[in-house]
Order: structure tokens, then C-alpha cells, then sequence
């Protein structure tokens, strides 16, 4: 039998859905449980990966949310049958370097780190790939880098590439480039180093978000993935994250 730690987002859905499980199924507690089962959407799975960074336990996801993208669809029926026959995604996630006139504040992303200009003013970033000047000035509404797990999330909004979740690589995507104007963006390797410069720091400032901790007004900004942590995602048989980024490649 599989022990399970409930954890539950703050929506009415969510704490309905968790006093409900827990009267089905035992909860064995974050250090007894076998398998962190979380009860949100995609936002909220961000959180538990964040939350458990350093317990190595699985996470199943139930979508009480919208998208639901990176969870499982809910029912309260057959939990101990559907973990037991579950397909699991191992993730790495980016290592974010942000530097401020004042400070460095280091954090990590599953999904993307994002830049994005705070004012009207578009702004202009420099973007070096392993210490060599790939682009020495980009204009735009921002840029980011994405893991093949969050390559369906804001990467694909910003017309971004769609990576398999196996593959060895990260995608960089501007945001609303208006210069270079036809530049699409970049496939990196998973080794790679990048490093955006801020460009009029003061005249354009720029916030780098890792997930969801927002550093504002950076002047330099370092991501790499980081191989140290690796987090495995638990999906019905079926209806693996594989499978998934597959399917959001073709339209019916």
C-alpha cells in the first residue's frame, strides 16, 4: 500500500477535495509518505516542486485548477490503483543568477526564467551564450529560457519551440522582439550558460522571474540548468508528460 501526504492549494476546490481524500485515505505526513499527492493546477504543482525541493519523494498531481497541464484529472476513486500503475517524468530545473545594483539573489525555475521590461520602455539586453556575445542587442518586451517541461507554458505563448521532455535541451525565446525583428530564438544544448546583460539598466529596467520569485531592476542575469536536483512527476498510465507535449503538436 502506498502511503500518501496530501498537499492542498488554498482554493475552496482544492481544501474541499483534500478533507475529502483524507477521509478515504490515510495521510501518512510529508516524512511518512511514499508519494506527495498534490491537489491544485499548474501553478500550485509549480509550489509543491518548490516546497519538497529537497525530499526526494515522487509528486502526483490532481487538477482542481484550469489548465491543468502538468496534473492529473481528479477523482477520488481508485488513488492506490492509478499511483501504483503511474508513469513518471524526471525534471531538472534552471539555476537563475540575478544581480541588482545591490545584491545577488540566486533561485530556481522548472518551468522558465523570464525577463520582462518594467516600464514602457522596451528593453535592451545582450544575450552571451558560453562566454561568447551571441546577440548584442536585443529590443524587445523581454526574453526567456525554458525547460523541456515548462516548453509548453509561457515558452509556447511567446511562439516558442515545443521540446520533448527527454531531450537534452532548453529553448531561448524572445518575447515581442522588435529588434533584430525576425528573430525566432534559439535551441540550446542543456549544458549551456547564458547570460543576459541589461543594456540603459536605469533608463529600461528589467525584472528576471524564476518561476514565481520576481527579482526587479537586475543588471545581469545568469541561468544554466542545474543537474544536482532532479524531481520526478508521477501521470496516469497513458497520459505521460511525454505524451502530452506530443499531443499539444498537433491539432485535431
Amino acid at each position: 500500500m502506498t502511503k500518501i501526504h496530501f498537499f492542498a492549494s488554498e482554493s475552496p476546490d482544492a481544501q474541499a477535495a483534500l478533507a475529502l481524500l483524507r477521509q478515504r485515505y490515510d495521510d501518512a505526513g510529508p516524512d511518512g509518505a511514499d508519494v506527495i499527492v498534490a491537489l491544485g493546477g499548474d501553478g500550485f504543482m509549480l509550489q509543491t516542486l518548490h516546497t519538497f525541493l529537497d525530499n526526494d519523494k515522487p509528486i502526483y498531481g490532481m487538477n482542481l485548477g484550469s489548465v491543468g497541464f502538468l496534473m492529473n484529472e481528479f477523482h477520488e476513486d481508485s488513488l492506490q490503483e492509478r499511483l501504483a500503475a503511474a508513469e513518471s517524468a524526471k525534471i531538472h530545473p534552471l539555476r537563475m543568477r540575478a544581480k541588482t545594483s545591490q545584491t545577488t539573489i540566486e533561485s530556481c525555475a522548472f518551468n522558465e526564467v523570464s525577463l520582462l521590461r518594467q516600464t514602457r520602455q522596451a528593453a535592451k539586453i545582450r544575450i552571451v551564450v558560453d562566454d561568447k556575445v551571441r546577440t548584442a542587442e536585443l529590443i524587445c518586451d523581454g526574453v526567456l529560457v525554458s525547460t523541456p517541461a515548462g516548453s509548453t507554458a509561457y515558452n509556447l505563448s511567446a511562439h516558442g519551440p515545443i521540446l520533448p521532455i527527454d531531450a537534452a535541451l532548453l529553448a531561448l525565446t524572445p518575447i515581442s522582439a522588435f529588434r533584430p525583428r525576425r528573430w525566432r530564438g534559439a535551441l540550446l544544448s542543456h549544458r549551456a550558460h547564458v547570460r543576459f546583460e541589461i543594456l540603459e539598466a536605469r533608463k529600461r529596467p528589467v525584472s528576471a522571474v524564476a518561476d514565481d520569485l520576481e527579482v526587479r531592476d537586475v543588471v545581469s542575469v545568469d541561468v544554466a540548468e542545474d543537474r544536482s536536483i532532479a524531481k520526478t512527476m508521477l501521470f496516469d498510465a497513458g497520459h505521460s508528460l511525454d505524451e502530452r507535449i506530443l499531443a499539444e503538436q498537433f491539432v485535431d
